[in-house]
């Protein structure tokens, strides 16, 4: 009897490939699924049965092409109609050897949503672990907001679901989620990737509460979503299209770079802040490798070809993994030699000047206008006196509401954001654009004055 974690980088993906004998099932698999097939060869073992804890909003699932090369069959909840798979039940088991798995709907983060019960047959009739999805997590839980028009309802299925159907299964399960901290479908998780359901009924803070506190609780959250969320449901109801291997961008020198931006392609830059500040191809976005996975989907368009600017190519093929799990499969090139290629080209390039912390209030004084793009809750617990908030993810809707006669320094927690803000402000024709490096982060170790 054997799990295996696999973890998706990024996007703080778990999923699972769970056996006994030569049977084996995989819980949410990620689009390149290379990797279960991979694995479970080397267990000796069949992949049987593919199993969808929901229809996931922040990647696109890899059933489909997953089934297609083992004979798997594809299950998820039958209260969505998936154009794929079949359509499974409260209390419905499956047999894996001595393993047994049993289904438990668990609706509250989505109405379809299904918890798997996993059993050792063996050693007696209580379930050893439970795969939750996104309903519960370790130290939190998952979100309750795409259903704003029955937000007190869909939390309180949540709170039920957990205390309902979870809890009862015992103090010993082993809790298996689908996400870990650094999800977008989830903040204030813990960082590790163990613990019980007992451990989580005495410490997970959004368990400390009774029914009524925690449909507040949850009622109250206003967390974002960003628009690729919708292309994901899309994909993950209907089937993404099929991946037979992933994209292999061409090198490009700067000529035949040039040409695929004045095709359309949109350029992301993978490079570091202080990369992107010194020199960048004009219009690029600026997102480096590790930002990538949480604001690609705010910004880059399904229906445009995607052109990249890395330090190398390993750099690359890292992106192309994170860019086809969010959907876009239209990675077409990059440029071969980097950005010293394009400057000795003879090529316009831009820069972005940083601003050193202790040097923002003076700046202000100056008529600077400070913008802070971090996260409403960032920002309410403290940010910088006479600042501007607009989330980095919001910001091209409210590019009306800033002057364009102020120079504007961007900010945010570290600097890493605030590079995209900063990006896409001279995109937009903004002049005057600086950057904060090390932004909050700086801050709070120079002494710049903070207020809440």
């Amino acid at each position: 009897m054997f799990l295996e974690i696999i973890r998706s980088e990024g996007l703080a993906h778990l999923s699972y490939l769970i056996g006994d004998g030569n049977s084996a099932a995989v819980i949410d698999p990620r689009r390149d699924v290379e990797v279960y097939i991979e694995t479970a060869h080397c267990k000796g073992a069949q992949i049987t049965h593919i199993f969808e804890t929901h229809r996931n909003e922040d990647y696109v699932i890899g059933s489909k092409d997953l089934a297609r090369r083992t004979g798997a069959e594809i299950y998820h909840g039958k209260q969505l109609d998936f154009s794929y798979g079949n359509p499974v039940s409260e209390g419905d088991t499956f047999e894996l050897g001595d393993m047994k798995l049993k289904i438990l709907h668990t609706p509250g983060h989505t109405d379809e949503s299904i918890s798997i019960a996993i059993y050792d047959t063996q050693y007696g009739d209580k379930p050893v672990g439970v795969f939750t999805g996104d309903l519960l997590f370790i130290g939190q839980v998952g979100r309750t907001d795409f259903y704003p028009d029955r937000k007190q309802e869909v939390a309180g299925l949540q709170y039920d679901s957990i205390f309902k159907t979870l809890m009862p299964l015992g103090d010993q399960v082993i809790l298996y989620p689908a996400h870990g901290a650094g999800s977008v479908c989830g903040s204030g998780m813990a960082s590790r990737e163990f613990s019980t359901l007992g451990y989580e009924r005495q410490f997970n803070p959004a368990l400390q509460q009774d029914r009524e506190g925690f449909i507040e609780s949850k009622v109250s959250q206003k967390p974002y979503q960003p628009p690729y969320f919708r292309m994901m449901e899309k994909f993950n109801q209907e089937g993404p299209p099929r991946l037979d291997m992933l994209p292999r961008p061409k090198p490009c020198l700067p000529g035949a770079f040039e040409k695929l931006i004045e095709k359309g392609a949109q350029v992301l830059d993978l490079r570091s802040p202080e990369a992107f500040s010194g020199a960048y191809v004009p219009g690029s976005y600026a997102m480096s490798a590790g930002m990538l996975p949480g604001f690609a989907g705010w910004f880059l368009d399904y229906e445009k070809d995607i052109a990249l600017m890395a330090n190398d190519c390993n750099e690359v093929d890292k992106a192309v993994k994170l860019l086809i799990r969010l959907g876009y499969d239209r990675i077409v090139g990059y440029l071969d030699g980097g950005m010293e290629t394009w400057e000795t080209s003879g090529r316009d390039y831009g820069q972005i000047p940083s601003v050193y912390a202790g040097d923002i209030r003076k700046l202000q004084e100056k008529g600077y206008l400070l913008l802070d793009v971090r996260e409403i809750e960032e920002w309410e617990s403290g940010h910088l006196r006479d600042a501007r908030h607009i989330y980095v993810g919001k910001l091209p809707d409210h590019l009306d509401e800033l002057p364009r006669d102020r120079p504007i320094i961007t900010f945010c927690g570290s600097g890493r954001r605030a590079i995209i803000a900063a990006s896409i402000l001279k995109q937009r024709g903004f002049d005057h654009v600086e950057n904060s490096l090390g932004s909050m982060a700086a801050c709070q170790k120079s002494g710049c004055q903070i207020v809440s």
